[in-house]
């Protein structure tokens, strides 16, 4: 078991031998099981568009009620703490490779979703929230900008002197949006997360419910 909250079940397992990762919507809460199948079939597009990409699990199957994709073996940030500037390097290649097959995954604030590989790089997992549509308007082109933002203040965090004076000015400046949202959604959010799905920091790891 690695996360069980309103929204479902998440286990590590085996599949033929192999070791898969299994987000049972049947394990919901009667209320959230709309929500989550919606999210798990987003994520089942976003995992699909990403077939090949290297730091993206496969999508192994998806049946409406039962989403099983790749285990990818890795830390997550929060543990794993990446200060090598070869991982942030990395990590701006893969998130360019998403952009480019349309995707813009929408959740990297949390760290969680940043994984560090045995080998040092970097994987991203959790595409519950993505943007799956393709088309590259205004709107996705500013929801990428923020993937980006998200990544660049996990590297100030943990490698700061890596950032280029670009990045800086781009972290500087938030989206109208993103400020729009921290002044107003984003207190009614956390206190939906913390008293609803237990979630009580930006790791989001939610609690083990019975």
């Amino acid at each position: 078991m690695l996360k069980a909250d309103e929204l479902g079940r998440i286990e590590l397992t085996e599949r033929g031998g192999v070791s898969v990762i299994r987000r049972d919507i049947g394990a919901a809460r009667w209320w959230a099981r709309a929500f989550a199948r919606r999210a798990a079939a987003r994520e089942a597009r976003a995992l699909a568009k990403l077939a090949g990409v290297d730091g993206v699990p496969s999508l192994l199957g998806w049946n409406g009620h039962e989403l099983l994709r790749g285990y990818i073996a890795g830390a997550p940030m929060q543990q794993a703490q990446p200060r090598d500037r070869a991982y942030y390097r990395d990590a701006l290649r893969l998130l360019a490779v998403l952009h480019r097959r349309g995707i813009v995954h929408n959740d990297l604030a949390k760290e969680p979703n940043w994984l560090v590989r045995s080998d040092g790089r970097p994987a991203l997992v959790d595409f519950q929230i993505a943007w799956t549509r393709g088309r590259r308007g205004a709107l996705f082109r500013l929801l990428a900008r923020e993937d980006l933002r998200h990544l660049l203040k996990h590297k100030r965090t943990y490698c700061p002197e890596a950032l280029s004076a670009r990045q800086r000015t781009i972290l500087d400046q938030p989206a109208a949006h993103s400020r729009l949202w921290r002044a107003t959604g984003k207190r009614l959010y956390k206190l939906i997360a913390r008293r609803v799905f237990g979630y009580w920091d930006n790791e989001g790891q939610g609690r083990i419910r019975d």
